[in-house]
């Protein structure tokens, strides 16, 4: 499964009818992300409800890992939220608390832990023209830090390499935070700015190495340049160089 598929908001297909038109949804999660520090057991999303007709939501718990450069989730009991499935009627909002249940990472070489809060809209009957109803999936990443850290951070290894006629990033993480990338740009000669991939790109968890093709041509690196990328929410370059592919 790509990284691609945890970006915040994802609309599915709910309700056919031979009717003419769509429904959108009305639910709003914030904020996006959650971090636990060691000595902090719970915190809380908000879910609101900024339509015109009721939302009913399930809210579930997965441990988040990332294993052969593909993300892989699992149910699990570490985190738990109160309550699991709500109604909201149109204006109303409430709290869905997070609560850790386990002692959070800690021991020599104590990375961060992750998990994923699952946030589905469950299709409820209204008065509206029958019709295409949008329903959402939001996907909440919790971290929870690990125990006498003296700073939680990644530390990012970066390879572009020629994947058949395209170009492939290849990330390692080899701190003990993750590392949220975004914006990815390439600059070359005379600040020529080519976007590599815009808005979210995915994250690279702690021990981790993920990989992500790019739309790009191999072309476009000959002329060198380094690449400019939001981590963090904080900008960061890295050289530009095309690695030929593994053998």
């Amino acid at each position: 499964m790509s990284t691609r598929t945890f970006l915040s908001c994802i609309a599915l297909f709910a309700g056919f009818a031979a009717a003419a038109g769509a429904h959108a949804s009305g639910l709003q999660v914030s904020p996006v992300s959650l971090s636990l520090t060691p000595t902090q057991n719970a915190d809380g999303l908000w879910l609101s409800n900024s339509g015109d007709n009721d939302v009913q939501a399930q809210v579930r718990v997965f441990h988040w890992t990332q294993e052969g450069g593909e993300e892989k989730l699992t149910p699990s009991r570490g985190l738990v939220v109160s309550p699991p499935m709500l109604k909201l009627a149109p204006g109303e909002k409430q709290l869905i608390r997070v609560i850790r249940t386990g002692a959070p990472p800690s021991g020599a070489g104590a990375v961060e832990d992750a998990y994923r809060i699952a946030i589905d809209e469950l299709p409820v009957e209204t008065k509206v023209k029958k019709g295409l109803r949008f329903v959402l999936h939001y996907s909440v990443p919790v971290f929870v830090e690990p125990v006498g850290a003296a700073a939680v951070a990644p530390k990012l290894v970066w390879a572009f390499r020629r994947n058949g006629e395209g170009v492939t990033l290849d990330l390692g993480n080899q701190g003990n935070g993750h590392a949220q990338i975004a914006d990815l740009t390439l600059v070359g000669a005379g600040d020529q700015r080519t976007t590599l991939a815009g808005g979210l790109v995915g994250y690279a968890l702690p021990g981790a190495s993920v990989h992500w093709n790019l739309k790009i041509s191999q072309a476009a690196f000959s002329a060198g340049g380094h690449i400019e990328a939001m981590v963090n929410g904080e900008k960061a370059t890295q050289a530009a160089s095309l690695a030929d592919p593994p053998r």
